[in-house]
């Protein structure tokens, strides 16, 4: 993990840790860093989720790449994935990306995407932060006619909902589908999406005031979307987060369906159709015990990459592999995506409902999951970073996996986007677990 950028992005308390300084710094050394090579002057993109910071951000942002030369084309309020579409689609230098994804409000993010539309390499973003850590008299400020031009993109958010579309065939009409925008990017886009493939959709939490986001809401309070599809009578429900790169989905009952089983609801349905490239499916360290089940009952293989979107993308990249995600709902569909894209996986989702003829329930039924407690331990910077060498905490997930044995597992990480050591155990045993998990976390708390 980099000094200033985590698995996704960097990332922190708005004006205040990710300050308009930082954000200019960052526009101005990734716009040197992504476009060094370039003889033309370079075009960056910049999108943004509905935090109120976001807009504070974006000019800062602005500022720090026309101040190298470089053109800023702003494109509003729109999702993670189409900032990375629109790169490759517009044929653009860069591309940057203002949210915290899924954080309340007081946090927002910088997220970068290089021309081809991925997500920047460690190194790369390493070369990025020795500019503005280490040394920022390599940065040369353009004067004159040299400096850039901010200019606005209008409807550009048009050509990346109608490639979301043409990534599914047939008829939706007749599916009542329930979405939770998390007053969020997909508030921009998810009408036009949903309602243009002829779902007869119900929108909620569609009303960003700029400090509603995932207030209570989308993917990250999956509780609004269960009672909303069973007081409606609903076929499924999708809840997207706050950039709309991750889908929850909740069947016709209210019953949650991850990440986990997405992936696998949508690899089997691929591999029944000859399109699950070279047999596997790429999931994390985090993916339940119960997919690993699944994907033997089922012939699929399973490649397991770090916890991170980028490093699920990185083995998919390997390998040749074409589906791919986490438990949270980050899932990639490399045929179609650079990125992780909440409401394509929406619209794949409902492809494979509607083509199996059967309830959500039922195709959601193809894995079981093991229990699993996640306990969150907010942590300072010294045990964050130097949790993994005190023996106290060592010896008791040592004691606790001898317990568990075949039947569990416990994972201990520290986040990439926030001042916490996740506690992540698996088990037949809820109570177990539960237990487990906290002793866990009580000893990393007493080094605090």
């Amino acid at each position: 993990m980099g000094r200033l950028f985590g698995t996704d992005g960097a990332r922190g308390i708005a004006v205040k840790e990710l300050t308009c300084e930082l954000a200019m710094q960052i526009g101005r050394a990734s716009a040197l860093v992504l476009t060094k090579t370039m003889n033309h002057k370079p075009v960056i993109l910049i999108g943004k989720d509905t935090r109120i910071s976001s807009d504070i951000l974006e000019s800062a942002l602005c500022a720090g790449i026309c101040s190298v030369g470089a053109d800023a084309v702003i494109l509003g309020v729109v999702p993670t994935p189409a900032v990375a579409y629109l790169v490759k689609e517009k044929k653009a230098d860069a591309g940057v990306m203002i949210s915290a994804s899924h954080n309340s409000v007081e946090y927002n993010g910088i997220k970068l995407f290089s021309s081809t539309g991925y997500k920047l390499s460690d190194d790369t973003e390493a070369e990025i932060e020795r500019l503005i850590l280490d040394n920022p008299e390599e940065i040369t400020l353009k004067s004159h006619t040299e400096v850039g031009h901010i200019r606005h993109c209008e409807n550009a958010v048009e050509s990346y909902i109608n490639h979301v579309k043409s990534s599914v065939s047939g008829d939706f009409g007749g599916m009542k589908v329930l979405i939770d925008c998390a007053n969020g990017s997909s508030s921009a886009t998810a009408k036009q999406i949903f309602g243009g493939i002829g779902a007869d959709c119900i929108y909620i939490n569609c009303n960003p005031d700029g400090t509603n986001i995932n207030d209570k809401c989308g993917s990250t309070y999956i509780s609004g979307l269960q009672k909303a599809v069973k007081e409606n009578g609903a076929d499924i429900g999708l809840a997207f987060d706050g950039d709309a790169d991750r889908c929850l989905a909740v069947d016709e009952n209210g019953e949650l369906v991850d990440g986990d089983k997405l992936i696998a609801i949508c690899s089997k349905s691929y591999k029944e159709q000859g399109r699950l490239k070279n047999n596997s499916a790429v999931v994390t360290v985090m993916t339940n015990i119960g997919f690993s089940r699944f994907a033997k009952e089922n012939d699929i293989n399973i490649i397991t990459a770090s916890v991170g979107d980028r490093y699920v993308l990185e083995k998919m990249l390997e390998g040749g592999y074409n589906i791919g995600g986490e438990q949270s709902g980050h899932i990639i569909f490399l045929d179609e995506a650079t990125t992780g894209d909440g409401q394509l996986s929406g619209v794949k989702v409902l492809e494979v409902l509607k083509n199996s003829g059967k309830k959500m329930s039922e195709i959601a039924g193809i894995m079981t999951s093991y229990p699993q407690v996640m306990v969150n331990v907010k942590v300072t910077p010294d045990v964050k970073a130097n949790w993994k060498s005190y023996d106290d905490v060592r010896e008791i997930i040592s004691k606790h996996e001898q317990v568990l044995g075949d039947d569990g597992r416990i994972l201990v990480r520290e986040s990439g986007t926030e001042p916490l050591v996740r506690v992540m155990l698996e088990g037949k045993d809820t109570e177990q677990i539960t237990a487990m998990a906290n002793e866990i976390a009580d000893k990393i708390r007493e080094h605090i």
